[in-house]
């Protein structure tokens, strides 16, 4: 049995923080300050878990549904989760909220002072996908992940009192990359969502129809497709890398991890031979760690 539930099932909290392992960087890492790996984890449950409410994937049960003041019968419906859940952040800044990763996100909030557009943004962004599930431009795409990725990356800075506008820009091709890169990684997941991030004047151009995303391997052209989109998304982590350069000490190594995440899980598409069609290419921890030290080095 799990522990958290009398069933044995996995607590609300748990079934989300748990989730941090499975990321292509280090959400937490140990050789941070103890308040900031409190604080950041206490942003990355609010960001999990309005990601799960969006993606459908809460921990079974309801007991998320409860503790928004959701009824029962419309547990499952997103719209409605999502509603709850922003009206339950608005709480955090003035007032008590229900929903205990909430509760843990209160203190953080106030002692970085941090604001409540980059957490609306992330609600934005699973409203989004509720509603849209494909995108006709790359620049729609980019304006999705100003909403669904870069809010994260202007909280760490937050967090660790270090914003800058040129960083904040910077923070954003990278959070932007990411995005893109973990797109690539999910196209078979999402398409099982009924969603597709790839946008569909490079589908036109690579000759791709939607039915060829759903093919147990990659053709050609769907092969190409990828090879394009990884290139954007590693023309984007490199715009953002001098961001690493700019900060110093613990931090420095932190956006280290989260560029260099992203990096080395472009090199693992491209040793898949671009192929994401089986499941996501995922780098080894060799290779991820060779790309810490080359982008601490200032190195590609």
């Amino acid at each position: 049995m799990r522990p958290g539930s009398p069933d044995g099932s996995a607590s609300p909290v748990s079934a989300t923080l748990d989730k941090a392992a499975e990321e292509n960087f280090p959400v937490a890492p140990f050789f941070l300050p103890r308040a900031w790996r409190d604080d950041l984890m206490a942003v990355y449950g609010f960001a999990r878990l309005v990601d799960d409410i969006g993606d459908g994937d809460l921990a079974p049960g309801g007991a998320d549904a409860r503790l928004l003041g959701v009824s029962p019968d419309r547990a499952d419906d997103r719209l409605a989760m999502l509603d709850a859940f922003e009206a339950d952040l608005r709480k955090v800044f003035d007032g008590t909220p229900g929903h205990p990763l909430l509760k843990a996100l209160q203190p953080t909030v106030r002692r970085r002072s941090l604001t409540p557009e980059p957490f609306l943004g992330l609600i934005a962004a699973n409203r989004q996908d509720q509603l849209v599930s494909r995108y006709e431009t790359y620049d729609d795409l980019l304006a999705y992940c100003e909403l669904s990725a870069n809010p994260v990356g202007r909280l760490v800075l937050a967090i660790t009192d270090t914003a800058t506008p040129e960083r904040i820009r910077l923070s954003d091709a990278v959070c932007t990359g990411l995005q893109i890169v973990e797109h690539l990684q999910d196209v078979s997941e999402d398409l099982g969502r009924d969603r597709i991030y790839l946008p569909a004047e490079d589908l036109k151009k690579f000759h791709v129809e939607e039915a060829d995303l759903a093919a147990p391997t990659a053709g050609a052209s769907v092969r190409a497709l990828v090879a394009y989109e990884a290139e954007r998304a590693l023309g984007l982590l490199n715009e953002g890398t001098p961001l690493v350069g700019s900060v110093h000490g613990r931090l420095k190594l932190l956006l280290a991890g989260f560029v260099a995440g992203g990096k080395a899980a472009v090199h693992a598409i491209a040793a898949a031979s671009y192929d994401v069609l089986p499941g996501p290419p995922k780098p080894t921890k060799a290779r991820l760690l060779r790309q810490v030290g080359a982008t601490l080095r200032g190195e590609g």
